[in-house]
């Protein structure tokens, strides 16, 4: 199988943006993604309002989309992409953390998974592979929805570098967690690490490719 390669840079705001583009190709983000794809860019909103460390930043999400353009990903093959919790107002929080403005000024389309969105159930989406999950099937004995859109997507997490109460620290793998499940996530608090192994194994089976690039401008550290 073949094993992740973890890329690191120290940025500065005047280099932001080309080291976000020399971060990819460190990283071998074309090689992780399908090409000529839909690609979701999975914004983490965590707060309506800024507060560092909380979301996703604006130089991230600019600065990922900047580097994917400028290697020839056409932008009608890009969306930013957006789950909803019973606390967070998303369309709030994607203004509030200038999300939007960022989104629109690269003319992409602009994704919330809870409107408008067709969900389909997990059996339907992985097959026998819910038939090996670790705890999900407890937690849901009836299953669960997931997006039909995120079905032949690639995917692109845009965590940022925090801790978290239940799982400890929280980037990528904890991003999943919000696109995947529910308003009921919440469930899984208890059996949350196995959770998460859950959805890694869905999201290899959804996703023809899977990155993440996650911001550490700030490291937070808290509830999550």
């Amino acid at each position: 199988m073949a094993r992740a390669r973890v890329a690191v840079l120290r940025t500065t705001p005047r280099t932001v943006f080309e080291d976000y583009h020399r971060l990819l190709h460190l990283a071998g983000y074309q090689q992780a993604l399908a090409p000529r794809t839909d690609t979701a860019l999975k914004i983490n909103i965590s707060w309506h309002f800024f507060y560092p460390a909380s979301s996703t930043t604006p130089w991230q999400l600019d600065g990922v989309i900047r580097a994917m353009r400028a290697d020839g990903w056409d932008p009608a093959h890009l969306h930013a992409c957006h789950n909803r919790t019973v606390v967070i107002d998303a369309h709030l929080g994607e203004r509030e953390n200038k999300h939007l403005p960022v989104v629109e000024s690269h003319g992409l389309r602009n994704v919330h998974l809870y409107e408008g969105e067709e969900w389909v159930h997990v059996r339907d989406a992985v097959g026998e592979l819910a038939d090996r999950f670790l705890v999900l099937n407890e937690v849901y004995p009836e299953g669960f929805s997931i997006p039909k859109r995120f079905i032949g997507e690639n995917i692109v997490h845009l965590p940022t570098v925090k801790t978290h109460v239940f799982t400890t620290t929280t980037g990528a793998m904890k991003n999943a967690f919000g696109g995947l499940l529910n308003e009921r996530r919440h469930w899984t608090h208890p059996v949350i690490h196995e959770t998460l192994v859950d959805l890694l194994r869905i999201q290899k089976r959804i996703h023809p490719g899977i990155f993440a690039v996650m911001d550490g401008t700030f490291a937070g550290d808290g509830p999550g």
